[in-house]
């Protein structure tokens, strides 16, 4: 049996230990990285490629949809599964846009973690999708749902979160939308209010999964993204 390499990232180091304990328990995991924060996480993904990374979606440092960008910016083959505490339905849509291969709650049953582990390594993703959609491509998958979340932005509110993914700041986008920067402001504000999300990162994630013209932001983009 292939042994999976797998890297987790959880704050809380009870939650860490266990998981590394039931990995390290069973027949084809190896645990090759245990980190408590996102910035060490996305450094051992970086350096030690493992087929896997379990994370804690609210990590310090970095969250799971900041490392989830990164890795996608950088072209990174680690599958990442979300491990937490509740998941709400909007972050589940954003994880699935945004390539996740699935999210998995902290109170599942052992046997079923395992089991979602092992669907994840021979490339399965766990995110529910409608049945009607088991048949239609993965690609066409996303592209649709990206095009759900996205429907309710303007034109101009579609425009300024291509420029967002970039990595360009608010005087920056005002520059080369020739507005003013509380227009910008403005805009993103609603944006934030009709997509149910709080910061430029995860906007950009939902940019970066668009197959259209939409900028992929290179590791210090994405630091300007956080920065705004």
């Amino acid at each position: 049996m292939r042994c999976t390499s797998v890297v987790i990232a959880d704050r809380h180091p009870v939650v860490l230990q266990g998981l590394k304990n039931v990995l390290r328990a069973e027949s084809g995991f190896k645990v090759v990285a245990c980190c408590s924060d996102g910035t060490n996480c996305i450094e051992a993904i970086r350096s030690l490629v493992p087929d896997i990374a379990i994370l804690d979606i609210s990590l310090p440092g970095l969250t799971g949809l900041e490392i989830l960008t990164i890795a996608n910016s950088e072209g990174l083959s680690t599958r990442l599964v979300f491990f937490t505490s509740s998941v709400e339905d909007r972050e589940l849509v954003i994880s699935a846009v945004a390539g996740a291969y699935g999210v998995i709650l902290k109170d599942v049953a052992l046997e079923i973690l395992v089991q979602s582990l092992r669907q994840v390594a021979d490339g399965q993703r766990l995110l529910p999708l409608p049945p009607s959609d088991q048949t239609v491509p993965r690609e066409q998958r996303n592209a649709a749902n990206t095009e759900n979340v996205l429907s309710v932005l303007t034109d101009r509110e579609r425009q300024i979160m291509r420029l967002v993914s970039e990595g360009l700041s608010n005087k920056e986008i005002g520059r080369r939308l020739n507005i003013v920067d509380g227009t910008i402001k403005v805009h993103l504000h609603n944006i934030f209010q009709k997509l149910e999300i709080s910061n430029r990162t995860v906007l950009a994630a939902l940019a970066i999964s668009q197959n259209d013209s939409a900028g992929v932001p290179s590791g210090n983009q994405v630091s300007r993204i956080r920065s705004g």
